[in-house]
Formats: structure tokens, C-alpha cells, sequence
């Protein structure tokens, strides 16, 4: 079917006009382990994993076009890595937790997150097209209640209009962009009348795993209900910029949005330097700032996924240099218990001495920096 994956099988039963709407895809999500099997052939880990994340765990949720992308025969390939529950879901290991940031800690009113004095996070949903087994709110998406209404976020919305320290508001979820369009405007239009904050990030991975929802009715609700908002994004493999992804990114960018994404690091999807490099550039390629690369979330269950701290050093020094500096993100760890994101990276200086500070290029040369005299 043309503006399908080349691999689909599950969308070649329907229509070309069913396939690109995002509400027969939420709709046709598969969720339990025989639509996974209808689509791919399972190994041992996945097909325990699914019934295990059936039964207490996860759901499972993969929209049609986000399950053609995945290779159906192999249990490797990184778009499964990254939707398709395993039985390494079930092994606990060190520094493990249910709330990795400590957002429960941190909740100022009902769905409202406050980490940093200036901005805070809404959750405005807990559903999404697809959840992520590395998934850092495993504990609540899913849970049954879906898309909050006006007045369940009002007393968020008031905490955030008395708080004149508040500068930017973050929707998340879930995914907001899962909600119907005049839902999203009407909060959006709602944050807006509050003169202190400044702008609004609108947290979604819809243009990676749903990008029929980004429809240019989409775009315009949003530039119209709050100029000032920024969309943040979450590509984690090139294969996710898929034609139907770089069309989404593309309208977003026309209707005036900027676009930011947010890539983790994850064990056996990304965690080479090529891979990343033809990430940060096709993302660039689409008009979307690679922002941060984050170190996994230690999320109970996720430890199969996880990399140590060396190797996202590792791999930025790889990257320096060999990318321009819009195509290179932040490596960042949101450290446990909520206390705020850290970036980290290699250490350029290799010695400071009487006011000279000798620096490694990417190159390797060394390279003298003279301070200049103090007054």
C-alpha cells in the first residue's frame, strides 16, 4: 500500500485511507500477544514477556504503522527492542525504583509536577499510541483514565497561576497528542491566559509512532491556541524516520512549531556511534534539534536496556566534532529521586597550570589556552 512501511502486513488487509488515519491506528492498536503474534514471529523472552506484561506489568499498546516497522523475524531488530515486552521485564537489579524522578515526591497538585523553581510538568493524559517498555512513567500509563478533563487539571492550572516563578509549563503524559484536537487547544488556550508563562513545551512521540496524527488541522490549532509553544520530541533510531515521520516533522516546522527531540540511550537500539550519527543527522536533515541525549531512567524492569555511564561518554567523544553542533545534543542524567538533569560528556582539559590549560581537540591534538593577566 503506498505511504506504508515496505514490511507492513497487518495494514495491507485495509484500506489506504484507513491506514492514514491516526484514529483507525489508536484504534487498532495492538495490545495482547496474539496480535503480536499475528505480526511477528516471537522468540521464548517475547512471547513470556507479553503474557507477563498482560497479566501485571506494562500494557501493551503498538499502533499498526509503528509494528511495520519492525523487523517481523527478528527479535534483535531495534524498533522491537523497543515496544515488544520481554521476559527481562521481570529481573530486578541494583538502583532500580517504581519512580525514577521522584515525580510522586514532587507533585505540587493533582497531575502537576514541580522539579525546577521555573517550570513544571502537567500530565494531561496517560494513554499513548505505544508504550515504550523503557517507559520512565511504567507505574501510570495505561491506568484506565485516560485524557483528563478541564476540570480535573483546574486546580493544576490555578497551583500554576499563583506560582508567578513558573515560566514554562511542560504537557505531557502519556501523550497529549493522543488526545482530540479541541482538547488540546482548549488547554493550551487555558495555559495561555496565564500571563507569567512565558512559553509551552508539548511533550509527544506521535510523529515517531503515530505521524497521522499530525495533520495540518493539528498544527494550526496549536500554533493558534498558544504561539509560544515548542514541540519536543522522542526519535531513538533512524529507522523511526520513516516518510510518514519526516511528513509529520515537515508540517510541524511549516506551521512556525520548533521542534526539539529527546533521544535515550538504550542497550541494543542505539548505543553505537553510527547509529547515533545517522540519527542526529536525519533528524537535522527534518528541521528537528537533536536536544538531549538522556541516559536511560533506572525504571524497575528495564535493566536489559540499560548502558552503563562510560559508553554515552564514549559515544559523545565519538560524535565531537564529526557532527556540526546543531546535530549534537546534550548527554544528560536525570538523577534518581528527582534532583534535577546533570550533563556529562569527556573531559577536554588535560592539565591547568600557572594559567595555561592545555585542551585535546576531537582530533587528539593538544592545544595551549593562555589566561589572560588578572587585574
Amino acid at each position: 500500500m503506498p505511504g506504508q512501511p515496505q514490511n507492513s502486513r497487518e495494514g495491507s488487509r485495509f484500506r489506504d485511507s484507513d491506514w492514514c488515519d491516526w484514529r483507525w491506528q489508536a484504534q487498532h492498536a495492538v495490545t495482547d500477544l496474539q496480535g503480536l503474534d499475528d505480526a511477528l514471529t516471537l522468540n521464548e523472552s517475547e512471547r513470556v514477556g507479553a503474557a507477563r506484561a498482560m497479566a501485571a506489568g506494562l500494557p501493551i499498546s503498538v499502533t499498526p504503522y509503528y509494528l511495520a516497522l519492525c523487523d517481523p523475524l527478528d527479535p534483535d531488530c531495534p524498533i522491537r527492542r523497543q515496544c515488544i515486552p520481554r521476559l527481562e521485564e521481570a529481573i530486578a537489579i541494583r538502583g532500580d525504583l517504581r519512580d525514577p524522578l521522584g515525580e510522586q515526591a514532587h507533585e505540587v497538585a493533582p497531575h502537576l509536577i514541580q522539579r525546577y523553581p521555573d517550570r513544571v510538568l502537567l500530565i494531561a493524559t496517560d494513554r499513548c499510541g505505544v508504550y515504550c517498555r523503557f517507559c520512565t512513567r511504567s507505574r501510570l500509563v495505561g491506568d484506565g483514565g485516560g485524557a483528563r478533563s478541564m476540570a480535573a487539571l483546574e486546580p493544576a492550572l490555578a497551583w500554576i497561576e499563583a506560582h508567578p516563578e513558573v515560566h514554562d509549563v511542560i504537557v505531557s503524559g502519556g501523550d497529549p497528542c493522543l488526545m482530540s484536537t479541541g482538547r488540546i487547544a482548549r488547554l493550551l488556550r487555558r495555559i495561555r491566559e496565564i500571563e507569567h508563562v512565558d512559553y509551552v513545551r508539548l511533550a509527544t512521540r506521535t510523529p515517531v509512532t503515530l505521524p497521522q496524527r499530525i495533520t495540518d488541522e493539528l498544527c494550526t490549532a496549536i500554533r493558534e491556541s498558544h504561539e509560544r509553544t515548542w514541540v519536543m520530541t522522542h526519535f531513538n533510531h533512524p529507522k523511526e524516520l520513516s516518510e510518514e515521520a519526516r511528513t509529520a516533522c515537515a508540517r510541524l516546522a511549516d506551521a512556525g512549531l520548533p521542534i526539539m527531540n529527546q533521544t535515550v540511550l538504550l542497550r541494543g537500539v542505539n548505543d553505537d556511534p553510527q547509529t547515533l550519527e545517522a540519527l542526529f543527522r536525519g533528524l537535522v536533515g527534518s528541521r528537528v534539534r537533536p536536544y538531549y541525549l538522556l541516559q536511560m531512567d533506572p525504571v524497575s524492569g528495564t535493566g536489559h536496556l540499560r548502558t552503563p555511564l562510560r559508553r554515552g561518554i564514549e559515544l559523545m567523544a565519538f560524535l565531537q566534532g564529526r557532527l556540526s553542533g546543531i546535530a549534537l545534543p546534550k548527554l544528560i542524567v536525570d538523577t534518581p529521586g528527582g534532583l534535577g538533569k546533570v550533563p556529562i560528556g569527556p573531559n577536554y582539559i588535560r592539565s591547568t597550570r600557572d594559567g595555561v590549560t592545555v585542551l585535546e581537540t576531537f582530533r587528539g591534538d593538544l592545544v595551549q589556552y593562555y589566561d589572560p593577566a588578572e587585574n
